[in-house]
C-alpha cells in the first residue's frame, strides 16, 4: 500500500495547504456592506443561481428519456421491426455507454478549459436530441446500433458537465441538496417518461404512416432540441465569467464563497491546469476506490434499463403496465429529496448512501421470494428508492475531491465514466430466459449493492482517519479547527 499511503499524505498536504490560506484570509464582510449586507447579498446570489440551475433538472429527464425510450419502444415492436434476435437489444443497451465512456473526461476538462457551459452543453444537448430522433428512422440492427453508440457519445457531455458546473457554484453544505435535485431528474424521468411513452405508443399507432414506437423517438428527441435552445439563454457559465445576470458585488462574492469554503480559490489559469490537473487525479486513490464502488452500485441499479419490463411480469397490458411504472419513480423522488436534504442538514453522507441501499436489497429478497402481484408492486418501490443512495454518493464525490477545479473536473468524469462499465454489464443481467422471476438477476443485485455498502464503509473510516490526523496537526501548531472530510 506505499501508494495509497503516498496519496492520503498528499491529500493531507493539499489540506494543511487550504488552511494555512484560510488562516491569514481577512474580514472581508466589510466590502460588502458588513455581515448583514453580505447575507442579503448571498440569498439573493443563490436564488439567483437556484432558478438558472433548475432548468438541469429538466435537461437530465429528457436526458434519460432519450436514453430509456429503447425500453419503452419494446413493448410495442421496436424489437420485431428491427429483426433483433438474441442478444441483440441487450447490445443496443449497452453499447451507449462505450460512448459515454470514452467521452467523459475528455468534456469535462474541455469544459474547464472554455468556462462556456451555457454554449457547450446545449449545443450537445441538440446534438443527442438529432439523433434521438435518427433512432427513430432506423430499420435494422446496425442502424440502430450506430445511433445508440453516437448517442452516448454526446449525451457523455451532460452529467459530469452538470455536477462540475455545480461544484462550481455551491459550497459543499450546499451541494448535496443542489446535487439530489439534479439527480431527481433522472427518477423523474422514469415516471414522467412512462406517461409520455403510454400516450405516444396508445395513440400515435399509423400516424403519417409510422409505427407508434418511431414516433417516441420524433417527439421525444424534438422536444429536447426544443429545450436546448432554451437553455443556451438560462444556463450561467462560471463565477469568473458569468457576468450577464450578476450584480458586480454578487459575482465577487461568488468567488469569494468558494474561496472561504475550502481555503482555496478557484479562480485559475484553466488553461495551464489541464494536465496538471489531469495526473492529480489519478494520483489519488480515492477516485478509484470511489469509481469502483460506484460501478457496484450502478450494476445494481441496472433494473431502472428494464424497468417496463419488470412491471410487465404483473400481468397487465403494455398501457397498463407503462402508468404502473410512474408511481414508484415518483416515491423515489420524494425520498431521493428528503434523504439528501437531511444529509446536508447533518453533514453526514454516508449512513445516507448505506439505508436506502439496504431497504432497495429488501426489494430484491422480496422480489425473488414471491410471484404474488402486490409482494412484487411493492418491492418495485423499494428498488427505485435505493437511488436516494446513489445521488447522496454524487454529492460525496464532489464533496471529498473539492479542489483544485481542474482535478475535480477529472475526478468526476472518471468516477462517472468508469462507474458506466455497470450499467454495460448491468444490460446483461436481466436476459429474457431468467424470466419472469429473475431470481438470478436480483441476486447479482444483491450482491453488488451490499459490496457497494462495504466500500462505502471503508471509505468513511479512512476519511476519519485524515480527520483526526488534521486534527492532531492543529493541535500541534495551536491552529484554528479548518477543513474536514463529510463522513
Amino acid at each position: 500500500m506505499p501508494s495509497s499511503i503516498k496519496s492520503v499524505g498528499k491529500s493531507l498536504a493539499e489540506v494543511d495547504d487550504r488552511q494555512e490560506n484560510a488562516s491569514v484570509s481577512i474580514d472581508v464582510d466589510a466590502e460588502f456592506g458588513g455581515p448583514e449586507a453580505r447575507q442579503k447579498i448571498e440569498k439573493k446570489l443563490l436564488r439567483k443561481l437556484d432558478m438558472r440551475m433548475s432548468i438541469l433538472i429538466l435537461i437530465y429527464i429528457l436526458n434519460y428519456i432519450d436514453r430509456n425510450n429503447a425500453s419503452a419502444a419494446r413493448l410495442k415492436g421496436f424489437e420485431q421491426d428491427l429483426h433483433l434476435k438474441g442478444t441483440e437489444f441487450s447490445t443496443l443497451l449497452s453499447i451507449l455507454y462505450v460512448g459515454y465512456i470514452l467521452m467523459q473526461i475528455p468534456s469535462n476538462m474541455f469544459l474547464n478549459y472554455i468556462g462556456k457551459p451555457s454554449l457547450y452543453l446545449p449545443i450537445c444537448m441538440m446534438l443527442w436530441g438529432m439523433i434521438s430522433c435518427l433512432t427513430g428512422a432506423t430499420h435494422n440492427f446496425t442502424g440502430a446500433l450506430l445511433t445508440r453508440f453516437f448517442l452516448g457519445f454526446v449525451e457523455a457531455a451532460f452529467f459530469p458537465g452538470s455536477l462540475f458546473l455545480l461544484s462550481k457554484w455551491y459550497k459543499r453544505s450546499e451541494l448535496g441538496l443542489r446535487t439530489a435535485l439534479l439527480a431527481c431528474g433522472n427518477l423523474i424521468s422514469n415516471a414522467f417518461g412512462s406517461l409520455m411513452a403510454s400516450g405516444i405508443l396508445s395513440g400515435m399507432q399509423g400516424k403519417l404512416g409510422h409505427d407508434a414506437w418511431r414516433w417516441l423517438f420524433y417527439i421525444e428527441g424534438a422536444l429536447t432540441i426544443f429545450v436546448a435552445l432554451l437553455a443556451i439563454f438560462i444556463l450561467p457559465d462560471f463565477p469568473t465569467t458569468s457576468a450577464r445576470f450578476l450584480t458586480p458585488d454578487e459575482q465577487r462574492l461568488a468567488i469569494l464563497r468558494m474561496q472561504e469554503d475550502v481555503g482555496v480559490s478557484d479562480e485559475i489559469d484553466r488553461k495551464d491546469e489541464r494536465f496538471p490537473g489531469l495526473v492529480a487525479a489519478f494520483s489519488d486513490w480515492r477516485i478509484y476506490w470511489l469509481a469502483l464502488a460506484l460501478t457496484s452500485m450502478v450494476v445494481s441499479l441496472s433494473f431502472n434499463a428494464f424497468f417496463p419490463t419488470l412491471t410487465a411480469t404483473l400481468g397487465y397490458s403494455s398501457t397498463i403496465t407503462l402508468l404502473l411504472c410512474a408511481p414508484p419513480w415518483v416515491f423515489a423522488t420524494i425520498v431521493a429529496f428528503i434523504v439528501n436534504r437531511h444529509s446536508d442538514t447533518a453533514n453526514e453522507r454516508f449512513f445516507h448512501i448505506a439505508i436506502p441501499l439496504f431497504f432497495g436489497i429488501i426489494g430484491f429478497i422480496i422480489a425473488v421470494s414471491t410471484m404474488h402481484i402486490g409482494a412484487r408492486y411493492v418491492a418495485l418501490f423499494l428498488m427505485a428508492q435505493s437511488y436516494a443512495g446513489f445521488i447522496c454518493f454524487l454529492a460525496w464525490t464532489s464533496n471529498t475531491l473539492a479542489r483544485p477545479p481542474a482535478k475535480r473536473a477529472v475526478a468526476l468524469a472518471f468516477i462517472n465514466a468508469f462507474s458506466q462499465l455497470g450499467n454495460i454489464a448491468g444490460s446483461y443481467v436481466w436476459p429474457k430466459n431468467w424470466g419472469p422471476t429473475y431470481i438470478n438477476s436480483y441476486a447479482i443485485c444483491i450482491a453488488t449493492n451490499g459490496l457497494c455498502i462495504v466500500m462505502c464503509y471503508v471509505f468513511r473510516q479512512a476519511l476519519a482517519r485524515q480527520n483526526k490526523e488534521l486534527e492532531r496537526k492543529e493541535q500541534e501548531e495551536g491552529r484554528e479547527p479548518g477543513f474536514r472530510y463529510i463522513l
